[in-house]
């Protein structure tokens, strides 16, 4: 999972050759890792199947007071970006339908809750042990696809952490230089960039 091609970095700094590829390569991993860190969250789906294969998280259904992951018997607390729900398992082992759960907050993606509608008989519940016996399949991730300004930021560092290396870089942040010569930020971003990034940045 990368925010940016290597081609993308590549023709923005017009770089034909493919001498310096596994540093670019590298250089897109970094700030790729950065991004995330930054923000709190993933910009779009991974899996141990495929980038963008459904994978399954899985939940505690006691309240955040003993620990668990509901607001209330009804609401579920995600603590991570859904951008596609696959399945919904009870913590008793019986399947919940799409059909018969509200995805919050409504009409705004990413998907933070999942609340089961009033008119359903049905609560988050458990048989046997309660520790991560809900099971939600799904997309976790911000977008199923990178945002414009997710990629924009990337393509933006990923040039400027590679034009440190040749002293070309613009002097507006703190740049630290590793034992092994490799140059890198340790404060601050390039100019624009905090900009492009702040307003995805997760708040809890």
């Amino acid at each position: 999972m990368a925010y940016v091609t290597l081609q993308d970095v590549k023709t923005s700094l017009r770089i034909t050759v493919a001498d310096d590829d596994a540093i670019i390569a590298d250089i897109i991993s970094d700030v790729t890792a950065a991004i995330d860190s930054y923000c709190h969250r993933h910009f779009e789906p991974e899996s141990d199947h495929g980038p963008a294969a459904s994978h399954t998280h899985y939940f505690t259904p006691l309240l955040e007071v003993d620990s668990g992951d509901l607001l209330d018997w009804r609401t579920l607390n995600l603590r991570h970006d859904l951008a596609e729900l696959t399945s919904i398992t009870n913590g008793d082992g019986t399947s919940i339908a799409a059909g018969d759960v509200v995805l919050l907050p409504l009409n705004v993606k990413p998907t933070s809750f999942i609340r089961i509608k009033s008119a359903v008989n049905k609560t988050w519940t458990y048989s046997g042990s309660p520790e991560g016996a809900v099971a939600i399949a799904g997309k976790w991730s911000y977008s199923l696809n990178v945002p414009d300004d997710i990629h924009r930021a990337a393509l933006a560092w990923s040039e400027h952490m590679y034009r440190l290396r040749t002293g070309s870089a613009p002097t507006s942040v703190d740049v630290t230089i590793s034992a092994d010569g490799s140059a890198f930020v340790s404060s601050g971003m390039p100019r624009g960039v905090a900009q492009l990034l702040r307003p995805y940045i997760r708040r809890s």
